[in-house]
């Protein structure tokens, strides 16, 4: 009670169609929704990169916050960086929330995105600069630290950037749609009158 080749086939050929419908699904879901998962993650990794390049210690959260911001040092410090992204993101996720498709299109979204990171940019490059050209040997986390911290400012512009524009070309299509609506109904209205 096998299958016959030519129903394999059509078997395989529709596994196919399913694993590449769902991948495209997945692709959409992620770029859909990459200004929330660019905050999410602009969040976890520089916190992240900043705990795993500290020593371990058997002391509380707390008390490892508190020593970071007691001993603090712009040359030597690195507390700033996490800051700084978890201040980015909070301000980013805020006026993404807030704004809706003409201001995603141009405006406030934009504009704050840019000026956040571009911000963050110069501070984070401003530091490294202090940081590696110190006597003190910079490690792998702390440059990882810095890169990731400059990638995400900059993937935070391209984001917001992609999406204004996609805004602004569903604008488009609903200015033509309406448009379009408006003159079939006015033309109506002129045939029954």
């Amino acid at each position: 009670m096998g299958f016959s080749k030519e129903e394999k086939t059509r078997r395989i050929l529709r596994g196919f169609k399913t694993v590449f419908f769902l991948i495209t699904m997945v692709i959409s879901f992620l770029v859909f929704s990459a200004p929330v998962f660019f905050v999410i993650a602009d969040t976890l990794l520089p916190t992240a990169l900043l705990s795993a390049s500290t020593p371990p210690s058997s002391s509380s959260l707390l008390k490892r916050l508190c020593s970071h911001f007691s001993n603090y040092d712009f040359r030597y410090s690195l507390i700033d960086i996490p800051l700084i992204s978890i201040i980015r993101s909070a301000v980013i996720i805020c006026v993404y929330s807030f704004c809706d498709g003409p201001k995603l299109s141009r405006g406030p979204y934009l504009g704050i995105t840019m000026i956040c990171s571009v911000s963050s940019l110069i501070f984070v490059s401003l530091k490294a600069s202090f940081v590696f050209n110190s006597s003190k040997e910079g490690s792998a986390m702390e440059a990882a630290l810095f890169i990731c911290s400059l990638g995400f400012a900059i993937a935070h512009m391209i984001v917001a950037y992609r999406t204004s524009c996609r805004e602004r070309r569903k604008l488009l299509v609903y200015k033509i749609d309406i448009e379009a609506v408006s003159f079939s109904f006015l033309h109506l209205v002129q045939r029954y009158n």
